[in-house]
């Protein structure tokens, strides 16, 4: 199974920018469909953005043209530069896999990260 691990969040000004990382092991990495999501308190968890084995990305309307996922599957690495960040994206934010082959599917998720912006 993946195995991940998120890295890079913190406190950034409103207007400012962080990069969240997540690290992920196993064999199946490469054919992974890879997401974040995140968890503001007091509210659902929702899916912010998501990127195919291939690389075709998705993203939730509230961050379209501030956020990009990326993935290097040679390092096993999925990556969330955050730019113009607002209050309202502080939350913490999950790093997600989804994998699917002919014989099964599974979800892992890792531990999170907080992201706070201040206003």
């Amino acid at each position: 199974q993946v195995q991940l691990v998120e890295s890079g969040g913190g406190l950034v000004q409103a207007g400012g920018s962080l990069t969240l990382s997540c690290a992920a092991s196993g064999s199946d990495f490469g054919i992974a469909t890879m997401g974040w999501h995140r968890q503001a308190p007091g509210k659902q968890r929702e899916l912010v953005a998501t990127i195919t084995r291939n690389g075709y990305t998705s993203y939730t309307d509230s961050v379209k043209g501030r956020f990009t996922i990326s993935r290097v599957n040679a390092k096993n690495m999925v990556y969330l530069q955050m730019n113009s960040l607002k209050p309202e994206d502080t939350a913490v934010y999950y790093c997600h896999a989804n994998v699917k082959t002919f014989w099964r599917e599974y979800d892992s998720w890792g531990q999170g990260t907080q992201v706070t912006v201040s206003s």
